[in-house]
């Protein structure tokens, strides 16, 4: 190893908050290092961001290091994950590690959504596989998590060995493999661990996580009790849990249908791979309704609140071949992702206007998190024993309390590292040694872009007050010639004297030209200036607020 060579981490995403997760290791001297990309995921809009699609990571950074960027590796195919590849890899244009499943709805999605994202080549790679890229050696490490094919990277390198954890948890008797492989990571701990990059999901939570065989076993009793149809919405990338469902429906003696398209698609990539095999045949929606209501069970999207996904539908009765009746009950096997409450119970609401009974992992075990409690982590500390531990995956709260239970466990190195900044992590001082251009970027329908290109801050403000767009025609004279046109959106109808706004508001573009000398008035901008000061004046009198006004002069 030269002398200046150094290993760092520079994660892009995922560490201050949860979602859009993208880690970048590199090695070599500052000027020449070689990175590979771990990760590359999305997080979700909230209603700050109206009529954003998705928040990717910003990337700039690799502008200038592309030719130096010698592989991406996917963890697995949660959204946080690997959501922003198809959008972001085209401007990278390097090989992408994944596994099977993970290739496999990366298809089904392009497919579904072929006008938007072009197609990434990904290379199979799997638990128990090693690539070779520049300098690193990248071996994938079985783990346990709510979704097919999860695994952590031991990624070697000249200056030591680093263990990605990715998400995980501990679970000896999941309803979908693999297990964490304890074995493996004990033998990589002997052979020497410089960092571990661990997961901080649940690092406020003691104990350890209950098992998927508990959360199975509530589901089952919960279907073969009802009396009515029975609704479960989870993830629809818990493959393990759609397939326990779908067990124990049909151990009661009940057909399943699956409602939302991304369920579908998570569904028939693993039925493509074989993680399927053996579960009855689902039905169609113009079955569901000449089947008895205790003999189906529905298992379907929305868990999040989303607005147009299958069970927001529902509790709006929006639905034209299913519906809900009083005495059916719908599961949230699934648990909040914060910001999402309102949207959650706005849902729940309708369903229980419906008579419908609605049952959450407060009043039963129906869910289980896929990431590792206190008692988890510490032994992945026992098992791999890395001299340095980098909580990531979290919130501020979540790595901070991760920060403090490594310390408490005995780790003497648990640097903070937020977004954007560069770790060393050898030779020399652990320490952050700079900071790397870092953000977010917005995918608006068929367009990419930042906060102002996408025009996301002039979007809300018309969110909050309106537009008026007025039209003024002078006459050789510069005298008004005809009525102004006037078009107000998103205004009051009437102000505060119960006159109409438009009226209102076309008497001071009228006022704000008459008000003009004749002989100034050759100056156009000026008076386009003035018709747009006076509209938003005139709101602002009758009204409190001030619209975005767009004001036209033309002479003719």
């Amino acid at each position: 190893m030269a002398k200046q060579d150094e290993l760092v981490f520079l994660p892009l995403g995922g560490v201050g908050e949860i979602g859009m997760n993208l880690a970048l290791y590199g090695y070599g001297p500052p000027e020449h290092r070689q990175w590979i990309m771990v990760d590359c995921g999305v997080t979700f809009p909230g209603p700050d961001l109206p009529g954003v699609d998705l928040v990717l990571p910003d990337i700039r950074f690799l502008a200038n290091e592309r030719k130096n960027l010698k592989a991406i590796i996917i963890t697995h195919a949660h959204e946080d994950h690997y959501g922003a590849l198809a959008d972001l890899w085209p401007g990278l244009n390097v090989p992408v590690f994944a596994s099977a499943f993970t290739s496999g709805l990366l298809e089904a999605k392009r497919n579904f959504e072929k006008a938007t994202i072009g197609e990434v080549p990904v290379t199979p790679f799997k638990a128990g596989d090693t690539i070779n890229v520049g300098p690193f050696s990248i071996e994938g490490v079985a783990v346990n998590h709510s979704i097919p094919e999860p695994m952590s990277l031991m990624i070697r390198t000249p200056a030591g060995n680093v263990i990605h954890t990715g998400d995980w948890k501990i679970d000896h008797e999941p309803s979908l493999g693999p297990l964490t492989d304890e074995t493996r990571f004990r033998q990589l701990g002997d052979e020497g661990v410089l960092a571990l990059m661990c997961d901080s999901t649940n690092a406020l939570r003691d104990g350890v996580s209950p098992s998927e065989k508990d959360v199975s076993e509530s589901l089952r009793k919960i279907i073969e009790d009802a009396e009515g149809r029975v609704a479960i919405t989870t993830f629809s990338s818990n493959v393990g849990r759609i397939r326990t469902v779908a067990e124990a429906a049909e151990a009661a003696g009940r057909e399943v249908l699956l409602l939302g398209s991304s369920l579908k698609r998570v569904v028939d990539v693993a039925s493509d791979i074989g993680l399927m095999e053996g579960v009855k045949p689902f039905i169609s929606e113009e079955e569901y309704g000449y089947i008895p209501r205790d003999k189906v069970v529905v298992i379907l999207t929305g868990s999040q609140g989303e607005a147009r996904a299958a069970l927001a539908k529902l509790s709006r009765d929006e639905m034209r071949n299913v519906a809900f009746a009083a005495g059916d009950i719908v599961v949230f096997s699934s648990r909040a992702i914060p910001g999402n409450e309102k949207a959650i119970q706005d849902i729940k609401n309708g369903l229980v206007e419906q008579g419908v009974h609605i049952i959450t992992d407060t009043e039963a075990l129906v869910h289980v998190s896929g990431h590792p409690r206190r008692n988890e982590l510490q032994r992945m500390y026992e098992w791999t024993r890395p001299k340095i531990v980098v909580p990531v995956h979290g919130e501020a709260t979540h790595l901070t309390a991760h920060k403090e239970l490594a310390e408490q466990s005995g780790i003497a190195i648990v640097p903070r590292v937020r977004n954007g900044d560069i770790l060393r992590l050898a030779p020399g001082p652990v320490e952050v040694i700079g900071e790397a251009p870092h953000g977010r970027i917005y995918k608006d329908g068929l367009l990419i872009g930042d906060f102002d290109e996408m025009g996301i801050g002039e979007r809300k403000k018309l969110s909050y007050v309106g537009h008026v767009a007025v039209n003024v025609v002078l006459d050789a004279r510069y005298d008004i010639l005809g009525d102004p046109d006037l078009v107000s959106i998103g205004l009051p109808v009437y102000d505060d004297e119960g006159e109409e706004m438009e009226d209102t508001l076309y008497d001071a573009a009228i006022s704000a030209i008459e008000s003009i000398p004749r002989a100034r008035r050759k100056d156009i901008d000026m008076l386009q200036e003035a018709v747009r000061r006076a509209i938003r004046a005139a709101a602002n009198h009758a009204w409190g607020k001030k619209p975005v006004v767009t004001a036209f002069v033309t002479k003719v």
